[in-house]
């Protein structure tokens, strides 16, 4: 099942700020589906593709939210998010609806949210599980939390790229969700990563053990969508690994404020720091089995 991309019967003027992996994916479908995409990043290269797929771009986000009353953010994190919110802030007007699509400290989405009720502006966490790749088949889910009237608003642009949109409560809940799912999702993707250089290393044949295991009770997605860049190495980054790390730390963090143990998580996280020292942070997430086949280091 997939996103939808036939003419809606709405055509509909969406703000974007942030023109990456995942914001570049986005503008594709929604521009696919007959709406107009108002874009900026801070990459020329990333607008001007834009502009060449049919979209508008700007020379700074302020001139997004002055021209568009939905405004989503596409952005690395937390703190990129907070230094384009204010700069936009002189743009944003009662009646604004921003979704950030983003991953990031369910905390701030909470703050945000409620400082821009104040002012008539509605702020929805509206977080994506899956990678750029999926976004661009419709293959994604996306978890929001906020106002349900805005969420009503947005859901059936959503739907341009998500085979499922879920509303899961107030402010906040959408950005929780999405470090749970995180957690399941990053331990299922380096329990194949583990399974995939065990094999290999008993002389088995990658490829070979990847069909057997979408064929056994392990089955799980991630053997789908990453098993083949895994089989291959091919570590062209659909989602990076340096995205993944932020992601585990934040779930570890808010872990620990609630006084939660999450041994595999606190692996996990080492596992990820070994493979950005290695050099792999830009590459895709898979790529965390590079850190997994490494030689083992004798206890002295």
């Amino acid at each position: 099942m997939s996103g939808r991309t036939g003419h809606p019967e709405r055509p509909t003027t969406i703000g974007l700020i942030g023109l990456g992996l995942i914001g570049s994916a986005v503008a594709e479908r929604l521009l696919a589906a007959g709406h107009t995409v108002i874009g900026f990043d801070v990459d020329e290269k990333a607008r001007l593709k834009l502009s060449q797929q049919g979209g508008v771009r700007t020379a700074t986000a302020a001139e997004v939210a002055e021209e568009a009353d939905l405004v989503w953010l596409a952005l690395p994190n937390d703190t990129v998010s907070r230094e384009v919110l204010s700069q936009i802030d002189g743009s944003l007007r009662s009646g604004h609806i921003i979704a950030d699509l983003g991953t990031g400290d369910p905390r701030t989405a909470e703050t945000v949210a409620e400082t821009l009720r104040h002012r008539g502006v509605t702020f929805l966490d509206a977080t994506i599980s899956g990678s750029s790749a999926q976004v661009r088949r419709g293959d994604v889910l996306v978890m929001v939390g906020g106002d349900e009237s805005a969420f009503g608003v947005c859901r059936r642009l959503f739907e341009t790229f998500a085979w499922q949109v879920r509303h899961v409560g107030p402010s906040g809940r959408g950005a929780w969700m999405k470090l749970v799912t995180n957690l399941v999702l990053g331990l299922n993707r380096a329990a194949l990563a583990e399974g995939l250089a065990f094999a290999e290393s008993l002389g088995l044949d990658p490829a070979m053990a990847l069909a057997v295991l979408r064929e056994s009770m392990a089955y799980s997605r991630i053997m789908d969508t990453k098993g083949p860049k895994m089989v291959a190495r091919n570590f062209t980054p659909e989602a990076r690994l340096s995205q993944h790390l932020k992601d585990v730390r934040l779930i570890r963090e808010a872990a620990a404020r609630v006084g939660r143990s999450l041994p595999l998580s606190t692996e996990h996280q080492r596992l990820l720091e070994l493979a950005e020292s290695l050099g792999l942070g830009d590459h895709d997430n898979s790529a965390i089995l590079d850190a997994i086949r490494q030689p083992l280091t004798p206890n002295l």
